[in-house]
């Protein structure tokens, strides 16, 4: 095995997790796997191959608009390695549906990348030629664009092809979405055997549906990952989306194709992505039922959120049923010491991404490194470049061991990465976990029918677009929650299936107008994909990211008949989390349900202590204790019988003067630490009017200040962790 074959091994391995949660030793040096790009080419996005005008139906955008003198190239959504240096590259069906694309012929380009590395190079993919494909044996019984030729070439109009593996004897087999179909063509693109209909289901597109059969798949999301078996005897093509009338619709259907017998073997597995709208965008065998798989969402340039590839093994189930799945790389994220690409837009600097709407490539090379390339839509994507198509570009990444030694102080995510991204959401959360956060923190509230959702407020009027929902006008009303009387709309009294059809925005639009452009882009995402993010994810330190949920208002939805701790519980346990050394802490401002919870689960608890008031549970039974009086050495002896630890608002720790300053630091933190309770410290903004006076710079109080100088103050009285808004500048003060 070369070094960098066992890069990749080392990098399938599972996530270790911490040894014992509250603890949170970060003394051990360790190795970690960081994806670091070798080589870079790219095609421009304008390339014209020979053949007739393409693209006179395609919409206009970024300036293109077609008939093309030519055959546009609009992108790879296949590769194969050719073993010469050379690659067989596949685009899909033209222009993105049947109706703009019987213009454009369906080929397989055989290229030459010229890579730009760290000694140079000029960074070009050269086209050496192409083969088309074609059906003049008369295959295909159904009409196609030209039926009534002697060559019979293909087009966009006919298949849409978008997965490609090659065998043995140079034919390949092609994954195509409108059927979903497989094709079998030789050496030169001939059609070897008629289609091969998929036995699950057909798309709106499929040239076989009958007049008032329902399509199970959804359009354009058939096979648009296709991989093989080592021997070349299997295939397995995955589902791009989820069936139509599945109920899980995070599933995608990994089947077996047995290419010996022409025929599905009925054996299936599922595969599980991160969040509903998530597509499996290529796949490559890599062992005995050992894939490689692309998860991509559809955004691209900054609003980019999973642009990912997991290890997945078809043995193994995880906790929720589904193929294990284990990251290899965030394409998001790739370490580019030598500065690849650099001034070709978005995302070239270091660290390099590829934030692309369609990632749909992957390649283990026979060296072990992996390739990764773009499908640009021509010419409708502008990731890098506003208002400039994208180019096609293949990258080879490296899976490099590097030497880590962790910090000892703890970085929550507050709200995910609530500094640059709205607030709870998969981006904000993904985000956080790309600035080395090592927790992410979801806000837990319940739907009316008992879906447990991340969410400051069970009130949504400001961090969603609910206003807008004419439909939910009349759900507008006004409650009495924890004693305050609030107007707007509750999570409470939405299904789940309603909430799913928000979006998010900006809280804080005036402090933070860079966030109000990813308005209405995100939705809501639920408690269990928070947490199947985390545990799919890897810190900047190896470990395994945790997850830190707050229970809201849990008194107000006892009420209600909504209770938050069960169902927490529960999430626990389906996600193995229920236990001491799990890489989750449950917090809460109340003290009664950490009690019950401290009976519930094995997980480590946390009893947030805010700077004034008391706890709404002690409130509603009368009981005249405060927050104050929590954290008296008394009160902290109390707490560590059910917590294992407080979360406390930074003035209670150090208190502010009259002037803004920070004054002299109680004795809160020794005390804590005195009866065993770890001291988290919230929360850390950047803006100068979250700031105590001698931290902030200038005097506009939305402006960057000294947010590392407060953290080192806050740590050097022995804080161990703290939450921010901004991951990264916590991180950098904190080592």
């Amino acid at each position: 095995m070369t070094v960098l074959a066992a890069a990749l091994a080392a990098a399938l391995l599972p996530i270790a997790t911490p040894a014992v949660a509250a603890d949170h030793s970060r003394d051990d040096t360790r190795t970690v796997v960081r994806p670091t790009l070798e080589a870079r080419a790219t095609l421009s996005a304008d390339y014209l191959a020979s053949g007739p005008q393409s693209g006179a139906l395609a919409t206009p955008a970024n300036g293109r608009t077609g008939p093309f003198p030519g055959q546009v190239i609009p992108g790879f959504s296949g590769v194969v390695e050719a073993g010469d240096g050379t690659f067989w590259a596949m685009p899909d069906n033209g222009f993105g549906s049947k109706a703009n694309s019987a213009d454009f012929l369906l080929r397989l380009y055989r290229v030459t990348p010229k890579w730009e590395t760290a000694k140079g190079g000029k960074g070009e993919i050269r086209v050496n030629g192409f083969i088309s494909l074609r059906d003049p044996d008369h295959r295909i019984d159904f009409p196609i664009v030209h039926g009534d030729t002697k060559r019979r070439l293909l087009t966009g109009a006919d298949f849409d092809i978008e997965s490609v593996v090659r065998e043995k004897d140079g034919s390949f087999w092609i994954g195509e979405e409108f059927g979903p179909f497989l094709l079998h063509v030789d050496a030169t693109g001939k059609l070897l055997a008629a289609p091969v209909p998929f036995p699950l289901g057909k798309s709106p597109q499929n040239p076989y549906l009958r007049g008032g059969e329902t399509p199970r798949i959804k359009a354009s999301r058939g096979f648009e990952a296709l991989a093989r078996s080592k021997d070349g005897r299997y295939l397995y093509p995955i589902t791009e989306g989820a069936f139509v009338d599945d109920t899980l619709q995070r599933r995608r259907t990994i089947s077996e194709f047995d290419t010996r017998t022409n025929r599905y073997t009925g054996v299936t597995w599922a595969y599980q992505t991160d969040q509903d709208a998530n597509l499996v965008g290529d796949a490559f065998t890599t062992g005995r039922h050992k894939l490689l798989v692309v998860e991509r969402d559809d955004f691209q340039g900054e609003a980019s959120v999973i642009k990912r590839v997991y290890a997945i093994d078809l043995d193994k189930r995880d906790v929720d049923g589904f193929v294990s799945k284990t990251l290899v790389l965030d394409a998001l994220k790739i370490a580019n010491p030598h500065h690849l690409g650099a001034g070709d837009g978005y995302g070239t600097g270091d660290p390099f991404s590829l934030p692309v709407q369609s990632f749909e490539t992957i390649v283990q090379l026979s060296d072990g490194r992996l390739l990764i390339a773009n499908d640009n839509n021509y010419p409708g994507n502008a990731a890098r470049i506003a208002g400039k198509p994208d180019d096609t570009e293949m990258d080879i990444i490296d899976l490099r061991h590097v030497r880590v030694t962790p910090s000892a102080t703890t970085v929550i995510g507050h709200r995910g990465a609530s500094g640059y991204r709205p607030e709870h959401t998969i981006a904000s959360y993904e985000t956080a976990i790309r600035l080395c956060a090592d927790y992410i923190e979801p806000d837990v509230v319940s739907t009316k029918d008992g879906v447990l959702v991340a969410r400051h407020e069970n009130e949504i009027g400001g961090t969603t677009n609910v206003a807008d929902h004419p439909e939910f006008a009349s759900l507008r009303t006004t409650k009495v929650v924890d004693g305050r009387s609030i107007t707007g709309w509750f999570t409470e009294d939405f299904t789940f299936a309603q909430l799913k059809t928000l979006r998010a925005k900006e809280r804080l639009p005036l402090v933070r107008p860079a966030n109000t452009a990813f308005d209405g882009l995100y939705e809501i995402p639920t408690l269990d994909e928070v947490i199947d993010l985390a545990r799919h994810s890897v810190s900047c330190d190896g470990k395994q990211v945790g997850v830190y949920p707050e229970t809201k208002h849990p008194t107000y939805f006892d009420s209600i008949g909504l209770s938050l701790e069960e169902p927490l519980v529960a999430q626990l346990k389906a996600n193995g989390l229920d236990r001491r050394n799990a890489p989750v802490f449950v917090q809460s401002f109340e003290t009664g349900n950490l009690r019950e919870l401290s009976h519930l689960t094995r997980a480590p608890l946390v009893q947030l202590v805010d700077c004034s008031g008391a706890p709404y549970d002690l409130v509603a039974a009368g009981d005249p204790r405060t927050y104050k009086d929590l954290v008296t050495a008394s009160g902290l002896r109390t707490i560590a019988t059910y917590a294992d630890g407080v979360g406390l608002c930074k003035d209670v720790m150090i208190p502010r003067t009259a002037t803004g300053t920070l004054g002299s630091p109680t004795s809160v933190v020794t005390d804590a630490h005195r009866v065993g309770l770890e001291v988290h410290g919230w929360t850390f903004r950047r803006e100068n009017q979250f700031l105590p006076a001698e931290y902030r710079i200038g005097s506009d109080p939305n402006a960057v200040g000294d947010l590392a100088g407060e953290i080192r103050a806050f740590v050097g009285i022995g804080m161990n962790g703290l939450f921010s808004d901004n991951a990264d500048l916590a991180v950098a003060a904190v080592g």
